[in-house]
């Protein structure tokens, strides 16, 4: 949904792994419950809940085969206690990757493939985010037009993210404005 910046630099390419957006899978839905519990278990009452997020989350659509989760949390004033917790089990913090507000964190080897964000219940981009999943829920058309899209970028640039990534932009930004 978001450019991240400060992305590390990428391997050289005869290590890189070409970008796949393969389709849907039904066990993406009980990937997410797994990791949910698993992180609801080591934060307790600092945790809010745990939205599936993302184009894993929305039936029927292509993604990238990893589980986007954010964690909402009453304030970013719990951050310290919430990522010491995340910490225990494995996690590893990666700050906020240039989306204020909205921390990630790498998760740990072993587990599902799945990025991990951290925000508090106010953050803008965490709105973001239920919004654009809501509404691609919601208008199956749509879903199905942005799964196209990414297939077509992921083929036309299997090993520039950015590229990918710059474009879905303007297709995003209209949904979400169709969102509001």
């Amino acid at each position: 949904l978001h450019a991240d910046a400060g992305r590390p630099v990428a391997p050289p390419r005869s290590q890189r792994v070409p970008l796949a957006v393969v389709p849907y899978r039904s066990e993406w839905a009980s990937t997410f419950k797994r990791l949910k519990a698993r992180v609801e278990c080591a934060l307790g009452s600092l945790v809010l809940r745990i939205e599936h997020v993302g184009s894993t989350a929305v039936p029927g659509l292509p993604a990238k085969p990893i589980i986007d989760m954010d964690v909402v949390i009453k304030s970013a004033d719990q951050l310290e206690d919430v990522s010491a917790r995340l910490t225990e089990i494995g996690y590893e913090g990666r700050g906020d990757l240039g989306v204020t507000g909205r921390y990630a964190f790498k998760s740990p080897a072993g587990l599902p493939d799945h990025h991990l964000y951290v925000c508090a219940r106010d953050n803008s981009e965490l709105h973001r985010h239920l919004a654009f999943r809501d509404y691609l829920r919601s208008h199956p058309e749509e879903a199905a037009t942005y799964g196209r899209l990414k297939q077509s970028l992921a083929e036309a640039h299997p090993f520039d993210r950015e590229a990918y990534t710059e474009g879905k932009t303007h297709w995003i930004e209209r949904t979400l404005q169709l969102a509001r």
